[in-house]
């Protein structure tokens, strides 16, 4: 449509002004407080004279009606703040879709002039892959008691880690946090770390008494200076750019796939062909898949 067209030359006309923020991505288990953690961390760089983007993924949000992330009622005092922007997730369903949107919007932020954009994950399926492939350092939260939490958390999601933060770690359960923070660094010294100059630290910290955010705000600049240095964060950046061009091309390919003429044609008789148990799922796939060479060469060479 028109509209996607004037937005793609937009973010294209945008893409060499982005680029210089910190762009941090952060997901949590459940329970973990990401908002309120978010929250805090967004208002301290704001003190420090940073102006800040929290861009949310969380393509369930569709599937429900209403977004389970809620709307910028979650970071209240954030969003008061001047040098502060939030937006929920967009609906519109897909990861692909949601990723797409917010890749752009990343881009329109930086080219207004925000140097720290930070994407949270409400972390389903394969949303974590998706938004630490959009970032610089990915912050995983979690909770003291690390036993239960190792459990619960996602295979592979460690392995994207730049660091772990244990939250709550206040009142009774600093002890805890002490605790967690042994189990996570024997769970991270089995990884093979990403980054051959980077091994990913385990922080605690307090969203409410404030206790060691600053420390992780260093740990993410730390990180960022090493990648400058050694060359990384300009290969990070490329692999960025890569991915998300492959992530259009995948969702134009499907977009493709369901406006082609001979697909529209043919789509409702396979697939009750394969439900009847007529066709089989492998025929049917391959005859929707090779259909475009009957009717691309009618459309398209006679329209």
């Amino acid at each position: 449509s028109s509209h996607q067209e004037i937005a793609k030359t937009i973010v294209d006309a945008l893409l060499p002004h982005s680029g210089r923020a910190v762009r941090i991505g952060i997901t949590g288990v459940p329970g973990v407080g990401k908002s309120t953690y978010i929250e805090s961390f967004g208002l301290q760089l704001v003190q420090q004279g940073h102006r800040v983007a929290v861009l949310a993924v969380d393509p369930s949000s569709s599937k429900s009606g209403g977004s389970i992330m809620g709307d910028k009622t979650r970071m209240e005092r954030l969003s008061l703040e001047q040098q502060a922007f939030i937006r929920p997730s967009p609906s519109g369903g897909t990861l692909g879709g949601v990723a797409r949107r917010t890749r752009e919007t990343m881009i329109l932020c930086e080219a207004a002039g925000f140097d720290v954009i930070i994407v949270e994950t409400v972390g389903v399926g394969q949303s974590e892959t998706t938004v630490a492939s959009m970032v610089d350092f990915f912050l995983v939260l979690m909770l003291a008691g690390a036993g239960d939490e190792l459990q619960g958390l996602k295979k592979g999601v460690l392995e994207l880690a730049d660091a772990i933060a244990i939250n709550k770690a206040d009142g009774n359960n600093i002890e805890n946090a002490k605790k967690a923070k042994n189990e996570y660094e024997k769970a991270l010294s089995l990884l093979t770390p990403s980054s051959k100059i980077w091994s990913p630290p385990v922080l605690t910290c307090s969203a409410v008494t404030m206790d060691g955010i600053d420390d992780i705000w260093q740990t993410i600049l730390d990180h960022r200076k090493k990648l400058e240095a050694s060359g990384e964060l300009a290969q990070k950046r490329s692999k960025q750019s890569l991915d998300w061009m492959w992530a259009l091309v995948e969702e134009g390919l499907i977009d493709r796939f369901y406006q082609n003429p001979g697909v529209e044609k043919s789509l409702p008789n396979i697939v009750k062909s394969v439900e009847k148990g007529i066709t089989g799922p492998t025929v049917a796939a391959h005859k929707l898949l090779y259909l475009h060479d009957l009717c691309f060469s009618e459309s398209d060479y006679n329209g």
